[in-house]
């Protein structure tokens, strides 16, 4: 994974006042913590700082005061009805060490025909490599009939990943529409009546 590099100043102003003026300055507020360091907190560009968190499990490489950290996202704090980032928690991260974090599921492939899919768990819990961790997990559904669950023990992990999601975890469930069961209940119905109506037309000519 490439790091993505953002330059970062040390705040020395807190509270909302404070957080409001770094962002009309079109930087976002962040604090950077873990090993066991004091929390630092530190203003990012507001912009490259937006379209990086786009990116999931994103590497960072935090160049403050001509020293260069790295970290992940833990948490990103968003204006609800603006959807603008607020505030950014980042954790420091040391090469070779293992975290736990949350990665999206994609599905891959394509269902048997006249089914569809439902991703019923949209992510999967993951222990990896902090410095490599995964930006998604394919489940592949390819030919899969209508019944078929995919659980998350069943599925391909990236490599050096270690599940935390517990195994039975149903991820992806392939199912037929539910109109085309109606259709086919109807047409199942009326075969029935059909049937029952010949019979009964070949019994009354019977007795005739």
């Amino acid at each position: 994974m490439s790091e993505i590099k953002l330059a970062a100043t040390t705040r020395t102003e807190f509270g909302k006042g404070a957080a409001r003026r770094l962002r009309r300055a079109d930087q976002i507020p962040a604090v950077l913590y873990g090993h066991g360091s004091d929390p630092l907190h530190v203003a990012l560009p507001g912009h490259a700082t937006m379209l990086a968190v786009k990116q999931a499990n994103a590497l960072f490489a935090i160049e403050l005061d001509g020293k260069t950290t790295l970290a992940i996202t833990k948490d990103v704090q968003r204006d609800v009805v603006k959807n603008t980032i607020e505030h950014v928690d980042l954790l420091i991260v040391k090469k070779g060490e293992k975290v736990s974090v949350e990665i999206p599921v994609t599905v891959v492939g394509e269902s048997a025909p006249g089914t569809i899919h439902l991703v019923e768990t949209q992510t999967l819990a993951l222990e990896a490599e902090a410095t490599h961790l995964p930006q998604q997990v394919e489940v592949s559904i390819e030919g899969a009939a209508a019944g078929t669950a995919i659980t998350a023990g069943e599925i391909e992990l990236p490599q050096g990943s270690t599940l935390i999601t517990e195994p039975e975890t149903v991820i992806v469930t392939i199912t037929v529409p539910q109109a085309s069961a109606d259709d086919v209940a109807a047409e199942e119905a009326a075969a029935d009546i059909a049937a029952a109506q010949s019979a009964a037309s070949a019994a009354a000519a019977e007795d005739a």
